[in-house]
């Protein structure tokens, strides 16, 4: 009898270790304080809204507050893969973090989901980008819908400012190479940080360079900056900002000076304002309804809807990575990147995602829409 109870003891530890051991562990870093906060506050509000159980299996979400800093960014992805064990890790906010912490997912064969904008975090898929993907739009997608409603508005001449990172010189590469294609010249080329009070300088070289419209290739509220700069010395021409700036957040600290703005967006900003016939409209409804039934209306952020997406992502890659492997195994994190790498027609908030060995985004052109800034609310540009 004792050696039957050493038995049944014995197996149900192992029983217990086992279903321990089977729990999908996802890493989270996010800028929740810090310049990008505005960003990142929503991405994390995101977090307790994604899936607790996949496939049947429980999803434990470890989160760390990067603050804005890259150095931050690379210990928290450190960490979580080397004493947290995760079998993925989601974020990080900004671009100059998202490229940092991509050695030490390729290092450490962990699949990486960036909540970053900028093409050059999955492109191009080499032995290290392999291993990471991402859910905001490239910039170059979003480039593209810019200089298409320029030439359509007669813009010929463009002064550009963008902050002083990996953000702002792959905007400019991005948007120089069409711009120019399509006849457009830029004629001032400026920069400012991330943290800065004045860009009196830079707006005033602008300026003096006398251009039809203005590009400010800024995310979250430190993109007020310039713009608030260009009206108070009287600049009238049209003004186009990227999708970095897509929160109530920076329409609160631009205020009246945002007036009139165009942007690119991704659907979710204007989903109601979609036709229903938009492939997007219902999946981005599906996001806005989860977050406003716990933060009020009017609160959801394009932001947190790249979060969502990875959760959508997650989703659909686990099931599959679980027919090869068990959590918690470098074998589940290598199975979870091919089967991430294989997503297919998976609707998100943001667009339909369709990856491939060579496309760690997967957006195509639903994943897009312009807008304008009327009356302190975004409006659909038709």
């Amino acid at each position: 009898m004792k050696l039957k109870k050493t038995l049944l003891a014995a197996l149900g530890l192992a029983f217990a270790a086992s279903a321990a051991h089977a729990q999908i562990t996802v890493g989270v870093t996010v800028s929740a304080t810090g310049p990008a906060a505005s960003l990142g506050i929503p991405e994390r509000n995101t977090v307790a809204l994604m899936p607790q159980e996949i496939a049947g299996q429980r999803i434990n979400y470890i989160i760390l507050d990067d603050a804005s800093d890259t150095s931050s960014a690379v210990k928290n992805i450190r960490k979580l893969v080397s004493e947290d064990r995760v079998d993925v890790v989601l974020g990080s906010t900004t671009t100059p973090n998202s490229l940092a912490m991509i050695d030490v997912a390729a290092e450490t064969r962990t699949p990486m989901i960036s909540w970053a904008a900028s093409s050059r975090i999955v492109e191009p898929v080499d032995d290290k980008k392999r291993w990471v993907f991402k859910t905001p739009q490239n910039d170059a997608q979003m480039a593209t819908a810019i200089v298409e409603h320029m030439t359509n508005n007669n813009v010929r001449t463009v002064g550009f400012i963008g902050f002083a990172d990996a953000y702002g010189e792959g905007w400019f590469e991005q948007f120089k190479a069409i711009a120019e294609a399509r006849g457009i010249r830029i004629v001032a080329n400026e920069r400012f940080n991330r943290t800065d009070t004045s860009v009196t300088g830079q707006v005033l070289k602008m300026i003096s360079a006398r251009p039809d419209a203005m590009f400010i290739a800024g995310s979250g509220t430190p993109a007020a900056l310039p713009q608030k700069a260009l009206k108070e010395r009287g600049f009238t021409g049209k003004i186009y900002q990227t999708h970095g700036v897509a929160n109530n957040d920076f329409l609160r600290v631009c205020g009246r000076d945002c007036e009139g703005t165009f942007l690119p967006a991704g659907p979710v900003l204007v989903a109601g304002q979609l036709p229903d016939s938009n492939p997007v409209k219902a999946s981005a409804l599906t996001y806005i309804n989860a977050y406003e039934a716990v933060h009020g209306k009017g609160s959801v952020s394009t932001f947190g809807a790249h979060a969502w997406d990875s959760g959508v992502l997650l989703q659909a890659a686990i099931p599959v990575a679980l027919k090869t492997a068990q959590p918690g195994t470098a074998e589940f994190r290598a199975a979870l990147r091919d089967a991430l790498e294989n997503v297919k027609e998976a609707p998100a908030a943001h667009g339909i995602f369709s990856m491939s060995p060579t496309d760690h985004l997967g957006l195509d052109q639903r994943a897009r829409v312009m807008v304008q800034i009327q009356n302190g609310a975004w409006k659909l540009v038709q």
